[in-house]
């Protein structure tokens, strides 16, 4: 999965400059590692990413993987011209793709849930998530008019 997501970061055609393109990349990887973090760890501890608690170089990789899904919503989003009143199906629908995604991952082992923890749980996080990048993305729009 990491070496596809790495092939699409070089083979889709450049949008963005690439300091923007780095910013939308590492949103997914960082947002992942802190959303992650705040509810896999005591006092919640809803889940383990990989096969135990401890961090692991394979944990690292796994958040590697969030980086091309955001610069992928960035990009759709650009390239598709989304207006702000089709934003709540944009968002919805990355929402359930990001479920999908975690389904699989869920299936092959990634995800260990526990405490009670289960799929559904993620789908609001989903939303909040891409609903905060979205207001992020129109931001940085006006920013790039800018010539920021």
């Amino acid at each position: 999965m990491l070496i596809l997501g790495a092939a699409m970061l070089t083979l889709l055609p450049k949008r963005f400059p690439p300091r923007w393109s780095a910013v939308f990349t590492l949103y997914g990887i960082f947002a992942g590692l802190f959303l992650d973090h705040s509810i896999s760890v005591k006092p919640v501890d809803y889940y383990d990413v990989n096969e135990t608690s401890n961090y692991e170089l394979l944990d690292f990789l796994t958040y590697l993987m969030y980086g091309p899904f955001s610069y992928l919503f960035a990009y759709l989003h650009d390239r598709w011209n989304v207006k702000l009143s089709y934003a709540p199906l944009y968002v919805l629908g990355w929402a359930i793709l990001s479920i999908g995604v975690e389904w699989v991952a869920d299936r092959a082992g990634v995800f260990h849930y526990k405490n009670g923890y289960g799929l559904y749980y993620s789908f609001p996080i989903y939303l909040l998530m891409s609903s905060l990048y979205l207001v992020f993305l129109y931001k940085a729009k006006g920013m790039r008019k800018r010539g920021v």
